[in-house]
């Protein structure tokens, strides 16, 4: 219990999401954090940054001086701008950074407008004119009219690449992960994005659906298109979470103060 009522360092986490005024809108991301800070004796802080707010001008305000950049799930454009933002800090400013869903494709998306210079790049969800769709609907489901129950949602197991991130944190072959979406990495970008240095490491057990990407010589750059933090418990962290606090030295508190499990998190 020392771990949760005397930590021994201090760890400030972003989550970047558009419902962040909304108390309760991300917490199993919440929890999933609260299970990693407590494993490793970390006092966790959330500096909460509401996405439609993270222009070019405003990120280093808004992000400048946290441990890591969570950007969570979600539907819809609001906030989409926002987001990328901030993967580009993270992958720039070398901010350990995990995106989970829709964390996943707005990665996808700032490779590609800012890393392939792929013009007017895009989801095509957000953007269905976009000449670079670097996210798009499964060819079987393009011509789909009710998009209703086409979701890829529950349990699928994920086939982890050898020697890469992912394969340190997991230390499985395959694991099976939640997911809750519909949109998917457009594989007729995936060898132009391995050839700009990032790496596919999780795929669906067939290879075809791209189910983790990181960026290697970063210190933590990984995101899912699955949600981990549906796995996570309080006496076995997910290792993704785990692995974000690991990932940059935290500040050490000269005096650790007695905390609780309520006080170890605050909301701007």
């Amino acid at each position: 219990m020392d771990q949760l009522y005397r930590p021994t360092h201090a760890v400030e986490i972003a989550i970047v999401g558009k419902y962040v005024r909304l108390s309760d809108a991300y917490l199993s991301v919440l929890e999933a954090l609260r299970h990693a800070a407590i494993a490793l004796g970390g006092a966790l802080t959330i500096r909460w940054v509401n996405s439609e707010e993270v222009t070019a001008e405003e990120v280093e305000t808004l992000l400048a001086g946290v441990n890591g950049i969570i950007v969570p799930g979600g539907f819809g454009h609001r906030g989409i701008d926002g987001k990328i933002n901030a993967v580009q800090y993270a992958r720039e400013h070398q901010i350990p950074y995990l995106g989970l869903c829709l964390g996943m494709q707005c990665l996808v998306i700032e490779w590609a407008q800012h890393v392939a210079q792929l013009d007017r790049s895009n989801s095509a969800e957000f953007d269905p004119a976009s000449p670079h769709p670097v996210i798009n609907l499964l060819p079987e489901q393009q011509d789909v009219v009710d998009l209703g129950g086409t979701m890829r949602l529950g349990l699928y197991a994920c086939r982890i690449v050898p020697h890469t991130l992912a394969d340190r944190l997991y230390t499985e072959e395959v694991v099976y992960e939640r997911h809750r979406h519909r949109y998917e990495f457009n594989n007729a970008y995936r060898n132009l994005f391995l050839d700009s240095g990032y790496i596919i490491s999780g795929t669906s057990p067939d290879g075809r659906l791209v189910e983790i990407v990181e960026l290697p010589n970063h210190p933590f750059f990984i995101a899912t298109q699955f949600h981990p933090e549906f796995q996570s418990r309080p006496n076995r962290p997910h290792p993704l979470f785990r692995g974000l606090m690991q990932a940059r030295s935290p500040t050490r508190l000269e005096q650790p103060p007695q905390w609780n499990h309520r006080s170890s998190v605050t909301r701007n």
